[in-house]
Order: C-alpha cells, then sequence, then structure tokens
C-alpha cells in the first residue's frame, strides 16, 4: 500500500466527521484545507481506490427514520460460508456482514420497517441458504459510539 503523506492524513481527519451536506462537499472541504477542490477529489479518489477508505456516506438512526434493527447470527458450516454470505448480502437492509470465530459463526445486522418484514427476510434467507439456525437479536437499546480515527501520526 502506497505511504500517506500529510495531506492526505489531514484530509483523512477531515472526512470522518462533519462531512458537509452541501451540493460540492469536497470545494468546502479544499477551501477550509486551503487546497484545491481537483486536488481533494484526486486524493479521495486514490485513497478509496488503495483501500484505505472504504465507504463514504451518512450514518443513521433507524428508529428516528421509523425503522427498526436487529443483530443476526447463524451457524453455517465451513464450506457454505461464502454462498451464505452472498445470499444475506443481497438485501438492502443489511449493513454489516461478517464472519466470527464462534459457534454462531457469521454475524450480521438488518434494518427494515418493521420486525415482520425482517423475520419473512430471515426466512428467505434460511429457504434459500438450507441455514435453518439463524437467531434474531433485536436491539433493546442503543448505544452510539464516535468512531472518529486520528491518522495524523499513523
Amino acid at each position: 500500500m502506497a505511504a500517506l503523506d500529510d495531506i492526505d492524513r489531514i484530509i483523512l481527519n477531515r472526512i470522518q466527521s462533519n462531512f458537509p451536506i452541501t451540493p460540492r462537499p469536497y470545494l468546502v472541504i479544499a477551501n477550509d484545507l486551503g487546497l484545491a477542490e481537483k486536488e481533494v477529489l484526486r486524493r479521495v479518489t486514490r485513497l478509496k481506490k488503495i483501500g484505505v477508505i472504504r465507504r463514504i456516506g451518512g450514518n443513521f438512526f433507524p428508529e428516528k427514520l421509523g425503522f427498526v434493527s436487529t443483530l443476526c447470527a447463524a451457524k453455517v458450516p465451513e464450506d457454505k460460508i461464502e454462498t451464505f454470505a452472498e445470499a444475506v448480502n443481497r438485501y438492502p437492509g443489511v449493513t454489516h456482514n461478517y464472519q466470527r470465530d464462534s459457534t454462531y459463526n457469521i454475524w450480521f445486522t438488518f434494518i427494515a420497517p418493521s420486525m415482520q418484514e425482517i423475520e419473512e427476510k430471515l426466512e428467505e434467507i434460511s429457504k434459500a441458504t438450507g441455514i435453518t439456525d439463524i437467531i434474531n437479536l433485536p436491539s433493546t437499546g442503543v448505544f452510539k459510539i464516535r468512531a472518529q480515527f486520528d491518522v495524523s501520526d499513523a
């Protein structure tokens, strides 16, 4: 992976929180940092291409938008993990999907307008994959932490 210079680090620190909600957010960032908009765009594009930036997007509180969220876990045989994960990822309400080293080895979060819809989608996933041991762990409280990674000295 290519090394990050000081300007890359400054941009990364700036875009993690308080991203400008304007028609030209990179121009606002460029102006804040004393850079040209093209330079910020070029660097962000490069950082995404090399995998430093995975995604740029908003984070929402599902409940404030009238949605429900749940954490799900499944027992998936090793030889079916990839196809199970692909099946789960086809649903737009799945926001995270990851493998863990435990009996329930695939975990994912699901957001939908209702718990009934989530349960229906979990049943679809089960029928499509043959995986019947999927548990639904609805959230009972929300604990949001601010994930800000200071890359100044990295």
